[in-house]
């Protein structure tokens, strides 16, 4: 029961834990690795593909790339950023080719029961769908620095790493993606009244 603990999620606390346990035994290191990133990779995918079934093949994807990967337990390897720029990477290059198919999926269908729905709830979904549809009309560079800053949690200095530019260009690029959604949004609110 012991070494279970060892590998739950809330007892890996970051690439350090997950490089010693890694280091003692590859497969319980490669199991922290999945427990502890999947999730927070699926809904990076997610956000960029906007479909989940696809999202979870490129998680499934970047796993095995990582599994490949000789650096990923090394002491100097950034095991986030990169699991992260793989994830972008791949996300984009299914976008790409989405379109130059020209088979860009439909959104999700909404739901057609909403009236149903408790009024708290109803209101935080249109908000919620105003919000995304805002983050569809900012470009694609501000869309990705939110999504690395905000779905993905990530340090300026991860998203530096990702991005591979300098932690003043992230900070000046976030800055600018900020205030291009809120302008959005506000566009938004004006158009609807």
């Amino acid at each position: 029961m012991a070494s279970l603990r060892l590998i739950a999620p809330s007892n890996v606390e970051g690439e350090d834990s997950i490089k010693i346990v890694a280091k003692s035994d590859p497969a319980r290191g490669a199991d922290a690795l999945v427990r502890t990133y999947r999730e927070p990779l699926f809904h990076h995918a997610a956000y960029i593909l906007k479909d989940y079934e696809e999202a979870i093949d490129v998680v499934q994807d970047v796993f095995i790339k990582a599994l490949r990967e000789p650096r990923l337990f090394s002491h100097d390897f950034r095991i986030k950023a990169w699991l992260y720029r793989v994830t972008s990477n791949l996300c984009f290059n299914r976008v790409r080719d989405r379109r130059r198919r020209s088979a860009i999926l439909d959104e999700l269908p909404r739901n057609s029961a909403a009236e149903a729905l408790p009024f708290d709830v109803v209101a935080q979904d249109e908000q919620q769908q105003r919000i995304l549809e805002a983050f569809e009309r900012v470009s694609e560079a501000h869309r990705e620095i939110l999504s690395l800053r905000y779905y993905g949690d990530l340090s300026y200095a991860e998203i530096a790493e990702v991005l591979d530019v300098k932690l003043g260009t992230v900070m000046s690029r976030l800055s600018r993606a900020r205030i291009a959604l809120l302008e959005t949004l506000d566009a938004a609110s004006v158009d609807e009244d």
